[in-house]
């Protein structure tokens, strides 16, 4: 089984996007040959859409947007649409994650990808929703599935178990094990040293454009 893990982030390489699908890589150990796939510009390369076309699985990873995919991601999907890779009906698995705490936040960016694997003649396998993606690069990873990141991971085995088993999963939705009211207020410290940090002030945070 030849697996394209692609990473939908703009961020690239430093974001949670990518360490997910680091994580799901470690699941399937040497189950599979696996193709690492950066998206984050606007279009598809011709060396890119090559590879893609060797692969029988997409597990595409993103993070939300307003409630949706990245923009420049959806340029990239309308492209692979358009490019016509629909005839080996590939697989394809989504992992979206929130700066929400709640998982399900994820799930209209989960529908914007079924609907559009449906479009381009592409079979939905189904995805993972993750809340608290904003925590991600911050939590030690704990030997054993065990710690704050323990939902995900059991997440991630049982998707992993599904692409290895080339079936289809219900959409799911998973938060980090961490006091939601703690994760709101590390978020808004966050938020507070990073606009210090850009020359700004703690109450331009509240700010609305009229």
């Amino acid at each position: 089984m030849k697996i394209a893990l692609i990473n939908g982030s703009p961020k690239g390489k430093n974001s949670a996007s990518a360490g997910l699908l680091a994580d799901l890589k470690l699941h399937m150990g040497n189950q599979a040959v696996f193709t690492d796939i950066e998206l984050c510009k606007n279009s598809v390369s011709e060396e890119l859409l090559t590879e893609l076309a060797r692969t029988d699985v997409w597990v595409l990873a993103c993070p939300l947007y307003v409630d949706g995919i990245p923009s420049h991601l959806l340029s990239c999907l309308i492209q692979l649409e358009k490019a016509g890779l629909s005839s080996k009906k590939t697989a394809v698995y989504g992992i979206v994650n929130c700066g929400f705490y709640e998982g399900i936040q994820a799930a209209p960016a989960l529908s914007i990808l079924e609907n559009w694997c449906a479009k381009a003649g592409l079979l939905w396998g189904g995805g993972i929703g993750v809340g608290g993606g904003g925590a991600l690069s911050q939590i030690p990873d704990v030997k054993g599935g065990h710690g704050p990141k323990a939902p995900i991971y059991k997440a991630l085995q049982a998707l992993a178990d599904t692409i290895f088993h080339a079936k289809t999963q219900e959409n799911h939705y998973v938060s980090i094990a961490f006091p939601r009211f703690l994760y709101k207020m590390a978020a808004e410290a966050g938020w507070r040293q990073m606009i210090k940090r850009n020359g700004g002030k703690r109450s331009d945070l509240g700010k609305r454009i009229l």
